[in-house]
Order: structure tokens, then C-alpha cells, then sequence
């Protein structure tokens, strides 16, 4: 055990796995095996806790928070579960588990809003001209699911708390976090600008990062009364 003191913060011995992230990566993985197990019987998870666009026959207002746990394939929860750890893991033990899950949950829901903004410019423009019966059922096939918005808001943090914290690419050469978290963003930014057709959220991403800035940006000045 052991006591620190560092930019206002008191930590207060040290764990690679913290009940937050040890909870979400319980959480997520029983929401996968769930929503594969369901499948087979013909029940599609998704279709209740998946983030539909607001006017889609199956939106519901939970689903700003259900949509984090949801993951589209193996490998979609494996590398967004993976980056929730490495990442997640220190800035729990520096903030404490409840600041650590206040910010996880409000970068999770940014990047819902966010994303949500965003598909109304883009419904708008895809569903111009369409019969109104075509512009729904366009409308009612989008969904977005992943806990990607958090984690991305979970690296922001990261970059601004341990900036000069070296993080190695591929475990060739090491780049300082703060800039790794920049080139991550530009790329995001880029992606999905151009309207990449990949599949990926790239805005959710986005919004993530930038409701943990302005989170972050908050509570340094103004402090927090969450302990």
C-alpha cells in the first residue's frame, strides 16, 4: 500500500485490475455471451440495446447507455475490452473509482449524442426524395453499438493525465501519450470527414474524446465533489 499525492489527487494503493474496470469488462463480456446465446433463439439483443437514431421504430431513451455494452463481433469487444484495461486501469487507480466511473459513463453517453448529431445531417441528406415509407425503413436499419466512445474518452484522459507516459506502437519504438492521443484524434477526425464507408462511428469516437476534454477541463477548474 501506498499514498500519493499528485495534481490535487490522493491515490491510494495500486491495482491492475480496479473493480471499475474489473465490473465493465465482466459487464461487457456477459452482454456478448448474452447476446450471442439469445441469437440462436432468435432474440436480437441489439434490437433493444443497440443505439437506434432517435425517430427509428426501435429507439428507446436507455439505449444512450445500453449501446456501451453491446459489441458487434468477437474481436470489436476484444480490442475496445483490451484498451478499457490498458488504459482504463491506471487512471482509476489516479482518480479513484468513482470519478473513474462518472467519467466513463458521461464520455459513453457524449459520444451517443454526438454520434446521434451526426446521423441527423447524414438522414437528411441520404433521405431526401425518398417516399416517406423508405426513408423510415433507412432510418430504422441504423444502429450503433460498442463501448468505443468511452474508451476513446478513456485515451483523451490518459494523454492529458501521464502526457509524457511512453506508449510503444506495435512494441517497436515508444511515442509519448500526449502525442499518440493526438494522432489518434486527427485520424478519427480525418476518417470521418471523409465519410469512410467502414462501418466505424468515427464521430462517437470523436465525441468521446471531446466530452472528456471538456470534463477534465471542468474539474481542473472548478474541482469535483465526487471522492
Amino acid at each position: 500500500m501506498y499514498q500519493q499525492q499528485s495534481d490535487n489527487y490522493t491515490i491510494r494503493g495500486f491495482s491492475f485490475l480496479p473493480p471499475v474496470v474489473k465490473n465493465l469488462l465482466i459487464l461487457n463480456v456477459l452482454f456478448f455471451l448474452a447476446d450471442v446465446s439469445l441469437r440462436t433463439r432468435g432474440i436480437d439483443l441489439t434490437q433493444w440495446l443497440g443505439l437506434h437514431y432517435i425517430t427509428a421504430q426501435d429507439f428507446y431513451p436507455w439505449q444512450f447507455i445500453t449501446y456501451m455494452f453491446m459489441h458487434g463481433n468477437f474481436s470489436h469487444l476484444f480490442f475496445n475490452m483490451f484498451a478499457l484495461w490498458m488504459f482504463g486501469y491506471a487512471l482509476e487507480n489516479y482518480w479513484g473509482s468513482k470519478r473513474f466511473l462518472v467519467y466513463y459513463l458521461i464520455t459513453g453517453v457524449g459520444a451517443a449524442l454526438i454520434q446521434t448529431g451526426v446521423l441527423a445531417l447524414e438522414i437528411r441528406g441520404m433521405t431526401q426524395g425518398l417516399p416517406p415509407f423508405a426513408a423510415q425503413h433507412y432510418i430504422n436499419q441504423i444502429v450503433t453499438v460498442g463501448a468505443s466512445g468511452a474508451v476513446y474518452g478513456i485515451l483523451l484522459a490518459f494523454g492529458m493525465c501521464f502526457p509524457n507516459v511512453p506508449i510503444f506502437l506495435y512494441f517497436f519504438f515508444p511515442i509519448k501519450a500526449k502525442w499518440f492521443v493526438i494522432i489518434y484524434g486527427v485520424i478519427e477526425l480525418f476518417a470521418g470527414i471523409g465519410g469512410t464507408a467502414d462501418g466505424v462511428a468515427h464521430f462517437a469516437h470523436l465525441g468521446g474524446m471531446i466530452f472528456g476534454l471538456l470534463l477534465i477541463l471542468y474539474w481542473r477548474k472548478h474541482g469535483s465533489r465526487i471522492r
